[in-house]
């Protein structure tokens, strides 16, 4: 490897919530619990909700679909590969299709990804 992968880390966050917050911060962490093993294989760790959520506070919270997917769409654009979590996930799977449309690898599990 000549220089670490940005990789984003896609999984359910407002999926199944009901846009209950602590459940959205349930998930968020569980997405947050594979960066470090992302990071210390060498690469750059990224979740969406990390971009969106500061966004999403200025734009107001009836603008939730206007700037997570869009948020989503824009790093796949500087994005190495995608760690796709399990569990349903309308976001995730748009990510995993956009992904393989542009040819960026897909992991599924985190011990996939090149160290």
């Amino acid at each position: 490897m000549t220089k670490p992968l940005l990789i984003l880390i896609a999984g359910p966050y407002r999926s199944g919530t009901g846009d209950d917050p602590a459940k959205m911060a349930a998930n968020l962490a569980r997405l947050e619990e594979a960066a470090w093993p992302i990071f210390q294989a060498g690469h750059i760790p990224m979740i969406g909700e990390w971009v969106a959520l500061p966004v999403l506070r200025g734009a107001g919270p009836d603008k939730a679909d206007d700037v997570f997917y869009p948020t989503a769409q824009r790093l796949l654009q500087h994005c190495d590969a995608v760690l796709r979590l399990p569990g349903a996930s309308t976001g995730a799977d748009q990510d995993v299709k956009i992904a393989q449309e542009r040819g960026i690898p897909v992991y599924y599990e985190i011990s996939e990804i090149p160290a």
